[in-house]
């Protein structure tokens, strides 16, 4: 049974399982439901719950990998999810910010520059999730300059 639960968090309610872009259907989706949440959102509030999110994620996905023997399994979609969601912090509800959160992030999530493709190889949920925290991390930054510079 806990395994069900983990694989369940882990691939966001199956959401990763669907054929395609699975880690590209996690981002958006993320997007979709920070879009519902109440906004403006607090920044510490929203930091803490992407604090516990992202431990969850770890260990979910590390029973994940365990169980299919694959390393980062692409249905493991919550660290997308993770990322995106750094990629939003203390981004207002302006349309041009938001896509290009979710576009950097994905870029970076893809192309992975050093310092984060290194540290994808760490083991386990750590590995699997620390790329995407630094990539949303990456996206976040791009995002607020953007702001700052033209918004």
């Amino acid at each position: 049974m806990i395994q069900s639960i983990c694989e369940w968090i882990a691939t966001v309610g199956k959401l990763g399982k669907i054929p395609g872009a699975p880690g590209t259907y996690g981002s958006l989706a993320a997007v979709l439901v920070w879009l519902i949440l109440p906004h403006p959102l607090n920044p510490i509030i929203f930091i803490a719950i992407l604090v516990i999110l992202s431990m969850i994620g770890w260990y979910t996905s590390a029973r994940v990998e365990a169980s299919t023997g694959r390393i980062d399994p692409s249905e493991v979609i919550i660290d997308e999810w993770v990322g995106q969601w750094i990629a939003l912090i203390a981004v207002p509800l302006h349309w041009p910010l938001i896509v290009l959160a979710f576009i950097g992030f994905r870029l970076f999530d893809i192309v992975k520059p050093w310092p984060i493709r290194q540290l994808q190889h760490l083991p386990g949920g750590v590995g699997i999730m620390i790329d995407d925290i630094l990539a949303g991390g990456a996206a976040l930054l791009l995002t607020h300059l953007a702001r700052y510079w033209w918004f």
